[in-house]
């Protein structure tokens, strides 16, 4: 039996890393996109069932200002993304939520635009939150321009030079979204309706479309303002350069609260992330796996060693990992070609590296193995729903509690340093936001957040009931003090979906909101991490992702077709893409390390 045979035999049950180990914050604030990121795996869904979109309107002036429409085709639908872009004051230029104007708004429309669909939609996209948005809409959305870049890429073009990649390795885009709305919000099309679609059924797969419609359009505009001001020097964008243009996104703490508000979801996914890893850590690697990896690592580190951010903490953390992978490549080449050397090398990573080094190891074993991975991709889903268990003896309950949520019993909430942060929201727009218990106003309105207090609120509650009652059914209890309702419905739904809480202290004074943000993120497929604050963080969507030509061309070899992850900067030779610099794809494991 050769290695690929043993690794395909009937094996033990998957041994998952613990929840205690993988839902720290820390940990879940090193997470890096992978291959079930929803950006990855709605490319490959694009590019397996050959969706193709075309441009059914272009209507934009010398200035790049007015409308586009593209139309996606899918093998069970047809959809149009709707791109408004407008003259935007520099006074009213703002990337947080409570701004009111933006450089384009867009949205993602289920089925065909007709003229009084477009007139409505015209009206009240570009209002965003104030509008009165269409119910066939999936997704609402604006973005406003990385200034800089666009006047450096159009000026470039123009000249009939390539822009300089090193703006795109700075800034990884053209336009970043401030906010993407799908399920429903200002009354788009709720997510109830996309359940039985089979485009759109995974978690945030239209808004990642949408996502990658803007994309697109922000190519098509800088070439249009390009030929408009110099028509007989312009050129297009390089193939390179349209690949390594990424979408950026701006968001805040905004993001926090979903992690919280569905824990059914967020241990799916993780879940599922946990069971590609444990997947690949017990394959027997072949001499095939192991070089291939080695390419992996030397991209990844390449690509982080290119990555800027003006984040002290984020660019020590990127400089601990980069200076840590030549030590992991000098393990892989030098360790025995053993049936369990995946298993070894996540066991020392643990022993000797930063937990950034550590989850970037199990991403890049993920991606060794797509053929395990990524029939994972249909389950990121499920159905939410939290359910009580009356008749179960509260002595039990208590026993759940200490055993699954012991984290939850550790902390001192009553300290200064344990009760520093609360949560709100504010009266501007509804937004959460942090404010400190002990120095600022408000802190009877505080939103719950924070599931460890109130677990251990619930706890002393319970152990209190049962010195009276030491027989009592959780109905019992709750008769007596129903508040605590919530927490027990969580508790008893959550002991099976182990990797449903975060197991952290949300109001300790060391709690870093910046940890919440970039779990979602990665889930999104987000790189390029780049914190503006503690409390706000700009990342970049589809750098080095196909393009709509090469989806178009409906591709055959989708291993080729999806290997994009950890995207190199391009190489200019005399302002043009050097071919020397580059794969046949730029993102694939063979780009030069120039």
């Amino acid at each position: 039996m050769n290695n690929r045979d043993w690794a395909l035999a009937p094996l033990a049950p998957l041994a998952l890393r613990p929840a205690d180990d993988v839902m720290q914050l820390e940990r879940l604030g090193s997470l890096h996109a992978c291959r079930l990121s929803f950006v990855r795996t709605l490319m490959r869904q694009m590019g397996r069932q050959r969706w193709q979109v075309s441009r059914e309107r272009f209507d934009l002036d010398e200035n790049g200002y007015g409308t586009a429409i593209y139309r996606l085709q899918t093998p069970y639908g047809r959809y149009h993304g709707v791109m408004f872009a407008q003259a935007l004051d520099e006074t009213r230029r703002s990337d947080r939520v409570i701004a009111d104007a933006w450089d384009v708004t867009f949205g993602l429309v289920e089925g065909d635009v007709d003229d009084s669909l477009l007139e409505q939609m015209a009206a009240n996209v570009p209002l965003q939150e104030a509008g009165r948005q269409h119910p066939r809409l999936l997704v609402l959305s604006r973005a406003n321009k990385s200034l800089r870049n666009f006047a450096h890429f159009v000026e470039a073009l123009a000249n009939g030079q390539q822009p300089d990649p090193k703006w795109l390795t700075r800034v990884g885009y053209l336009y970043r979204t401030t906010a993407v709305y799908g399920n429903g919000k200002f009354g788009i099309a709720d997510f109830a309706r996309l359940h039985e679609n089979p485009d759109f059924r995974r978690p945030f797969s239209p808004q990642m479309a949408g996502v990658y419609l803007l994309r697109h359009f922000s190519i098509e505009q800088v070439e249009h303002l390009a030929r408009s001001q110099a028509p007989e020097t312009a050129c297009e964008l390089a193939t390179e350069l349209r690949r390594y243009l990424g979408i950026g996104n701006s968001t805040g703490l905004g993001m926090a609260p979903f992690l919280i508000h569905h824990p059914q979801l967020i241990a799916q996914w993780v879940h599922q992330r946990e069971t590609a890893l444990a997947l690949a850590r017990r394959q027997a690697p072949t001499s095939e796996d192991r070089k291939r990896l080695i390419a992996l690592f030397r991209r990844a580190l390449q690509h982080l060693a290119e990555t800027e951010t003006e984040d002290a903490e984020q660019s020590e953390r990127n400089a601990e990992t980069v200076a840590s992978l030549p030590d992991v490549l000098a393990w892989l080449e030098s360790a025995p070609l053993e049936e369990d050397l995946w298993a070894q090398l996540v066991a020392w990573s643990e022993r000797t590296l930063s937990l950034e080094a550590q989850e970037l190891i199990n991403t890049l074993l993920i991606e060794l193995y797509p053929e395990l991975a990524d029939p994972l991709e249909e389950q990121m889903g499920v159905t939410e729903n939290l359910d009580l268990t009356p008749d179960m003896s509260l002595i039990h309950l208590r026993q759940l509690i200490e055993t699954h949520y012991n984290w939850a019993l550790e902390h001192d909430y009553t300290s200064r340093e344990g009760s520093y942060w609360f949560w709100y929201r504010s009266a501007e727009k509804e937004e959460p936001r942090l404010g400190v218990r002990h120095e600022e106003p408000g802190a009877e309105k505080e939103v719950l957040i924070a599931m460890g207090p109130r677990v251990a609120h619930s706890h002393a509650a319970i152990c209190e009931f049962l010195e009276e009652t030491p027989r009592a059914k959780v109905v019992d209890f709750l008769l007596a003090k129903p508040r605590h309702k919530e927490i027990i419905r969580r508790v008893q739904t959550l002991v099976r979906d182990t990797y449903g809480d975060i197991h952290a202290n949300l109001w300790h004074q060391d709690m870093k909101p910046m940890h919440l943000l970039r779990t979602k993120l990665a889930f999104f497929g987000a790189s390029r991490f780049d914190p503006k604050s503690d409390r706000w963080v700009r990342i970049t969507l589809f750098q080095g992702a196909p393009l709509v030509e090469e989806l178009n061309a409906e591709p055959e070899d989708l291993s080729h077709f999806d290997d994009w992850s950890f995207p190199l900067q391009p190489q200019l030779k005399n302002g043009t893409v050097d071919p020397a610099g580059l794969s046949p794809h730029a993102g694939s494991a063979e780009i030069s390390a120039n």
